[in-house]
């Protein structure tokens, strides 16, 4: 599991101005104020309707184990300012020492669909702890999430295809290789390339060879035959090394030599070359051999794009290793994901709902103490709306969309639905039991079906309504007309 990797301090994993915050807060007698953050994003990840949440179990991982070491505070303590004088005192530095996390978070599940200005995740607690937590949940919940998503869109795009992750190698870095196989598996993906991640999450592996292996050979099948002897019940044969059409020829040559031995060609797979073109001579000469059921499996740069594209246009590529474009969240290199302050009080004190006004309507955040209500009909998910679970909504459920100009909608009183954001962590105890994988890839898919098809679609997604309820938009109006007066 990740907690062997996220095992070791990572409490150094943050921006310096959260640390400047933390310090500022210490000094002016701040710290053990209740603070209420949210985790949320605005702009919808690929020009989709929604993300795929992510990531939680590394937060927790990374909670449960967040300490600031000897080493840690020596470093700490060796910062200093522009003019040589050292950054943090002595006292603060052994106050970072004997500290442990006691906040609550709450959050949703991984494999949720989640839509912009949405709480991905709440933290409650101590102003101090939860300004440090900023920096590193962003760091990995928005990563994974938006690799999540990634792979949701390119597994829609697939169908009944199986699709392969293949892009350990153009991942960044060893965490983000790590961090993106997971989220992938999650987003859902069958199988991966990457063996560590197999390893560590248990996922599935699966590969064919390189180019190399074809070169290294003085004749093309020579090393199809030689690949079969060494692996009988589990041979896929890279064909496009030289020429795909004459490489089809010379695989189902060596297919034939398998089948008389009692072993069977799992599949040939095309790097390069027009997908649509090749597969569909590839499969008739294979289905003429009488090799029906063999795989034709396709890795060029694929993204959910291609992959439609070439199912619209005829191709008979029936399996998708997808690498650079799923890994590196291609076509968007980042979650916008935010970690807000919302709500802040001395302990035992009424709440002081806050607020970030801007400009840009879009920027302006969210106050209170926020969760996510989803409401659920016979035919599956209709709305959500997003309330103050210090006044939760009574009498009709009456919400305003998120955005300029939002329009209201009202569902039916008694109509059912599910709260979203569960319990994880209280007063920096784990009350969560971590599902495996393979349940929250299940989870993703079944979520997905319950929502209408439409907002899957990968361009012009069908709008899904989403919007604050009433009396909380109320309240952030009147919110925004008195910081406006001061």
């Amino acid at each position: 599991m990740s907690t062997e990797i996220y095992s070791q301090s990572l409490s150094l994993l943050t921006d310096l101005y959260q640390l400047t915050m933390a310090y500022g807060y210490w000094k002016m007698g701040m710290q053990n104020k209740e603070a209420v953050f949210h985790l949320f994003f605005r702009k919808k990840p690929f020009g989709g309707a929604f993300a795929i949440a992510a990531g939680l179990e590394t937060a927790i991982n990374f909670l449960e184990n967040l300490r600031f070491t000897p080493d840690d505070l020596v470093y700490l303590g060796n910062l200093t300012d522009r003019f040589g004088k050292k950054l943090f005192e002595e006292k603060f530095l052994q106050f970072l020492g004997e500290m442990r996390f006691t906040c609550d978070l709450d959050a949703l599940e991984e494999g949720t669909p989640v839509f912009p200005y949405e709480p991905i995740l709440r933290v409650k607690g101590p102003l101090l702890q939860a300004q440090l937590l900023e920096s590193p949940l962003l760091n990995i919940i928005n990563f994974q999430t938006l690799i999540a998503t990634k792979a949701s869109r390119i597994v829609w795009a697939a169908g009944s295809d199986p699709v392969v992750e293949f892009g350990m190698r153009r991942a960044q870095g060893i965490d983000g290789a790590i961090s993106a196989s997971r989220a992938a598996f999650i987003g859902g993906c069958e199988s991966t390339s990457h063996l560590l991640a197999g390893k560590l999450f248990g996922i599935p592996v699966k590969g064919t060879q390189a180019h190399s292996w074809i070169m290294a050979f003085s004749e093309e099948e020579d090393s199809f035959q030689a690949f079969s002897e060494i692996f009988p019940d589990s041979s896929v044969f890279l064909i496009d090394t030289y020429d795909s059409l004459k490489g089809i020829e010379k695989a189902i040559r060596v297919a034939k030599k398998m089948r008389s031995s009692h072993h069977e060609l799992i599949g040939v797979r095309l790097d390069s070359g027009d997908l649509v073109v090749l597969s569909q001579k590839i499969r008739k000469k294979l289905d003429e051999a009488g090799f029906t059921n063999l795989s034709i499996m396709a890795s060029n740069e694929l993204d959910e794009f291609l992959i439609e594209n070439c199912k619209r246009s005829g191709g008979k590529i029936n399996v998708w290793g997808v690498g650079t474009h799923l890994m590196t969240g291609g076509g968007q290199p980042a979650l916008d994901g935010v970690y807000k302050l919302a709500a802040l009080r001395d302990p035992g004190k009424p709440w002081e709902y806050k607020l970030k006004v801007s400009d840009q309507v879009t920027k302006t955040t969210d106050p209170g103490i926020l969760q996510v209500r989803r409401f659920v009909s016979e035919n599956g998910y209709i709305a959500d709306m997003v309330y103050n679970v210090e006044n939760p909504p009574t009498g009709e459920n009456a919400m305003i969309e998120f955005g300029v100009g939002g329009k209201k909608k009202e569902i039916e009183k008694g109509q059912p639905y599910i709260d979203l954001l569960q319990k994880i962590f209280s007063q920096g105890s784990l009350v969560y039991k971590k599902p495996s994988l393979q349940a929250l890839q299940k989870r993703t898919l079944q979520e997905l079906s319950k929502f209408p098809k439409g907002i899957r679609k990968l361009a012009d997604p069908d709008p899904y309504f989403c919007g604050l309820e009433e009396g909380l938009y109320k309240k952030k109006i009147q919110l925004i007309k008195e910081s406006t007066k001061a």
